[in-house]
């Protein structure tokens, strides 16, 4: 991408936290991965969604941290929330009891249907790497009554076959949710750091329908393990605004501050 094409010089990254962010509403209620989905979540509650309800697995409520947490558990997210409950409450009230419009999930692996694998890489019992495993996305991936996945695109990740089913999506594609009793959308959207994605309404395998500026169809194919499909109207995703970037890069700066410490309390 040029400079005439990117004034303000930002990353892939940066592109796909600003237009995950987006998709966000200012009503929604959003259970909150670790990461990429916290980042793009805060962003939005920061910009254009300033009473969106964020909600973390280790109970948290309304939370609206200064700086990104590390864990489900960083003292941030509880000092800054409006209420905090046990984690059993969270689950059966608010989750499995139908509060929560959006899921918001990061993926190790993820195939053509938004099944993700967070578990184990390669055969599970010989594993050639261990993930950190479900926690509550398998939860939150069935009850939340729409889910977004955001990742940065590569082969290893998105695949034609997960090595594990850690978060199912919509399993072998078709009705196949409907099949098994689950009555929520599951997947509707998938952002990475190239693309927009949304499920075919049928079918439910993800198709590309934005492409981010610059990006290219074959770039899309290239770090992608399964053939691509394009909607028949591609659009280019709108560049991020000078507010969006500015309070995405003030947040992580703060973040790289909070968690690391100044030069000088290192000293000390």
């Amino acid at each position: 991408m040029s400079d005439n094409q990117n004034p303000l010089g930002f990353t892939p990254n940066e592109m796909m936290t600003i237009a995950a962010s987006r998709a966000l509403r200012n009503d929604d209620v959003c259970f909150v991965g670790i990461g990429a989905p916290s980042a793009a979540c805060n962003v939005a509650r920061l910009t254009h969604a300033p009473d969106i309800t964020l909600i973390y697995e280790s109970g948290t409520i309304g939370t609206a941290p200064d700086v990104l947490p590390l864990s489900i558990g960083d003292g941030e997210l509880c000092e800054t929330a409006v209420t905090t409950v046990a984690v059993p409450e969270m689950f059966r009230y608010w989750l499995q009891g139908g509060r929560i419009s959006i899921g918001f999930l990061g993926a190790a692996q993820l195939d053509k249907f938004g099944n993700i694998n967070t578990t184990v890489i390669g055969d599970y019992f010989h594993p050639k790497t261990r993930l950190p495993g479900g926690g509550g996305a398998p939860e939150i991936a069935t009850s939340s009554k729409q889910v977004y996945i955001t990742m940065a695109q590569t082969k290893r990740g998105m695949v034609e076959k997960i090595d594990f089913f850690t978060s199912f999506g919509h399993g072998e594609g078709g009705d196949h949710r409907k099949r098994l009793g689950i009555d929520t959308a599951g997947p509707t959207l998938l952002i990475t750091d190239l693309a927009i994605w949304k499920p075919d309404p049928v079918t439910k395998e993800f198709t590309v329908g934005s492409l981010h500026p610059g990006v290219t169809r074959q770039q899309v194919q290239e770090t992608c393990g399964w053939v691509v499909k394009f909607a028949e109207a591609l659009d280019e995703t709108p560049a991020p605004s000078e507010l969006e970037l500015r309070t995405l890069r003030d947040l992580q700066a703060r973040t790289k501050a909070a968690h690391e410490g100044t030069g000088k309390e290192k000293a000390a």
